[in-house]
């Protein structure tokens, strides 16, 4: 290139690339930018062959990406691939023209048997000193773009570059705008990468969305024609447990409208009883059974389930509760545990029942100053078949379902009024009850009109003490009386009461009969176990039917 010259060829050159440059930047992928930097070195920097080297972000090897200027040659080796050991010994080696690097052909031999892919021939020696030589190689490594525009990022690519056009060596302008080249299409490259992936991750975006509206759809479907209780809550904060939202089948269960049920949390709905429950629940996340208030007033048993929907970056965000109605099978719990502990025919408390609210009073003295318990059931309130609650926990100071007494700390000892004295000291009093001529009516009338009686015998006893009292059938015609706070005069009083209850007459089979009653009245006091309390009743009463006359029992 001749020095008068130059100035114009540098202008028509700025031309060119000020045209590749735009090209460059507006080409529509990957793809289309790096065909067009490896056109551009054939249109605007005067090669006739060139060939563009991108790094694989998956291995750091370098593929033949985009080739111009012989069709033969880009045939022959785009797509493959050089390793990057390889490249790393050719930019290590020859001559640093700024960040070119040239190889001449005096060293490029040792080149010839690595594996990166190349299309150069041999020829003879040059003529003159800056002639270009067919084995000479010419690469302009291109860097990731760094701070200030300068080249220190990490490799991105190599363009290599053949036979120029004049047939000599690039001097220093045509080194300046290759490099200046190499540059530009480092920040071309890069960007359509970034545009590429800009447009993967948009397509990504838009499958994850349709995916979650599909799912959240799915959910919302799921949730309100869910066939039982569903409800999305607050979790955390001062609103935690507050209702967000509830569908068709929550609402008919407690018979509240949706709009309503946001002014509610569900400690606002739940039964005082079972308020730590809930709280519990809540908190764990789990599964919990309660009683949750209706609109009317009234409570329904349900199967609670939480699960804590989590925010991976801000952590629990709500709860969402499935609410089962288990009306029906707590109600037949109930019937199961009431028929396990009452007489199926009157209904009473039955014998183990009674075993186990005597025992719940009474506690053994285990030496001089400690105590220890007898029967392990203490402090759970039982009711009988005419709703007279017999709470032991509330007299022994204990809590209902405690299985110990601490120590006997609250327990409030129970005390006898002493033999032969009646200095007004209250006490338990335990009536033992036996009918008279009970089983005459068995044999006359038959077993029917026998168990008429009996339920007849039960309901007048049970309709004749205090609340508070217990009523029980011990088996057979046999019946126990637990009344607390009684003096010896008031347990007499209460014997007197019941028996004038029971000699009334008594409807059975169509026809009147009458029964009598034989009363023995026992105390139980801490010390005794709740067989020896029933012994001493019982002892008691025989000894009262033996002193009264034959024709005074018989009353029926």
């Amino acid at each position: 290139m001749e020095a008068e010259s130059e100035p114009y060829v540098r202008l028509a050159s700025l031309r060119q690339l000020h045209q590749v440059m735009a090209d460059m930047n507006t080409a529509r992928s990957l793809a289309d930018t790096l065909q067009t930097v490896a056109d551009g070195v054939i249109t605007a920097l005067g090669y006739e062959m060139a060939c563009v080297n991108l790094v694989r972000p998956t291995d750091g090897h370098l593929v033949v990406a985009a080739f111009s200027g012989n069709s033969a040659a880009e045939a022959l080796i785009t797509g493959r691939v050089g390793s990057r050991e390889s490249w790393d010994r050719r930019l290590a080696m020859g001559e640093q023209w700024g960040d070119l690097v040239f190889i001449p052909h005096t060293e490029g031999w040792v080149l010839d048997d690595d594996d990166v892919p190349q299309w150069y021939t041999d020829g003879p020696a040059p003529r003159f000193e800056d002639e270009w030589h067919p084995s000479d190689r010419l690469f302009a490594p291109m860097y990731t773009p760094g701070i200030s525009g300068s080249s220190c990022g990490e490799l991105l690519g190599v363009i290599s570059v053949d036979r120029p056009r004049n047939g000599r060596h690039p001097g220093a302008w045509g080194r300046e705008a290759l490099q200046m080249y190499a540059f530009q299409a480092a920040i071309a490259i890069s960007n359509a990468r970034l545009r590429a992936n800009m447009q993967r991750a948009l397509v990504r975006l838009e499958r994850e969305q349709q995916a979650l509206r599909a799912s959240e759809e799915s959910f919302r479907q799921a949730f309100e024609y869910a066939p039982s209780g569903m409800a999305i809550a607050e979790m955390g904060g001062d609103q935690h447990g507050r209702i967000l939202r509830t569908n068709d089948a929550l609402c008919r269960l407690l018979g509240r409208p949706a709009s309503a049920m946001r002014r509610y949390s569900f400690s606002d709905l739940v039964h005082p009883e079972d308020i730590g429950t809930l709280l519990r629940t809540s908190a764990e996340g789990g599964r919990a059974e309660l009683r949750l208030g209706r609109r009317d007033g009234t409570y329904v048993w349900v199967s609670l389930r939480n699960s804590v929907v989590a925010d991976a970056a801000d952590g629990p965000r709500f709860l969402l509760t499935h609410v089962e109605d288990i009306e029906e099978r707590k109600r037949r719990e109930l019937q199961l545990a009431h028929r396990a502990s009452h007489d199926s025919l009157t209904g009473l408390p039955n014998s183990a029942e009674l075993r186990s609210r005597l025992s719940s009073r009474l506690c053994t003295r285990a030496d001089a100053g400690g105590l220890e318990s007898l029967d392990a059931a203490y402090g759970h309130p039982a009711y009988d078949v005419n709703g007279h609650g017999f709470d032991f926990a509330a007299t022994a100071g204990g809590s209902a379902g405690s299985s110990s007494y601490d120590g006997y700390d609250h327990h409030v000892h129970t005390v006898a009024p002493e033999e032969g004295r009646d200095d007004g000291a209250k006490g338990l009093a335990v009536l033992f009850c036996d009918l008279d001529g009970f089983k005459s009516i068995n044999d006359r009338f038959g077993h029917n009109a026998g168990d008429a009686v009996l339920i007849e015998v039960a309901r007048r006893l049970g309709r004749a003490v205090r609340d508070g009292d217990t009523v029980a059938r011990l088996g057979g015609d046999e019946f126990v009386i637990l009344a607390d706070g009684l003096g010896k005069a008031d347990a007499q009083d209460l014997a007197v009461r019941l028996r004038n209850e029971i000699i009334q007459p008594i409807r059975a089979e169509g026809r009147a009969v009458r029964v009598g009653a034989s009363f023995g009245i026992g105390w139980a006091h801490c010390g005794m176990t709740a067989d020896e309390v029933l012994k001493s009743a019982d002892e008691r009463m025989y000894v009262e039917k033996r002193s009264r006359p034959k024709a005074h029992r018989r009353a029926g």
